[in-house]
């Protein structure tokens, strides 16, 4: 039996918004910016449509319909197969239960601003606090109109998660800033071989 393809997290997010019936690459996009699931996937409309048809080459998904509204061009409508069914839940399980380094930037940066003065790795630090407290404050509007909306708690674990770890990615960095300021980390050692 070949195996299938890994799929990509744009293509997850496809697969998973036709789980919930069929729609068009388009919608598609607009769901997944009105959702902010844009947080979470990186996605143009190009790539979507791009996305969309290997997924149709690979018999993941199926076009059952085109559609033509005024003098907009047509619209293609998919729906997810057994087979993407099947690739989506095997991938989302695997996504969840498989720890990957995915190689971000910032622990690079932190483990190279010993070649900043220490007052510009405060300055930067101090607003990239701020960055992320302003984005704790966005997640916490999204949780309280999730929750008056009633939208129940597993269509939206994604978001409390990255809540938890934005305060901890604040919290960790305040310290550090604590730490610097306070002189707990000397800026005026040097490097020993």
């Amino acid at each position: 039996m070949p195996k299938t393809p890994t799929l990509t997290p744009l293509a997850v997010a496809a697969l998973a918004l036709l789980a919930e019936g069929p729609t068009h690459p388009y919608e598609m996009y607009q769901t997944l910016v009105q959702r902010s699931e844009d947080r979470l996937v990186k996605v143009r409309p190009g790539s979507l449509y791009h996305t969309v048809d290997r997924l149709a080459r690979e018999g993941m998904v199926r076009a059952i319909g085109t559609e033509r509204e005024g003098n907009r061009p047509e619209r293609t409508t998919y729906e997810i197969t057994d087979e993407g069914s099947l690739a989506l839940g095997e991938r989302v399980a695997e996504i969840i239960g498989t720890p990957v380094n995915e190689f971000p930037e910032f622990p690079l940066g932190l483990g190279e601003a010993h070649n900043l003065s220490l007052d510009t790795v405060v300055a930067l630090l101090r607003r990239r606090v701020g960055l992320i407290r302003a984005d704790i404050a966005v997640l916490d509007t999204a949780i309280a109109a999730i929750k008056r909306k009633g939208l129940p708690a597993k269509y939206w674990i994604d978001v409390r998660y990255l809540r938890a770890m934005a305060e901890a990615d604040a919290a960790t960095l305040e310290d550090l800033i604590d730490d610097l300021v306070s002189g707990a980390i000397s800026w005026d050692e040097e490097k020993h071989a």
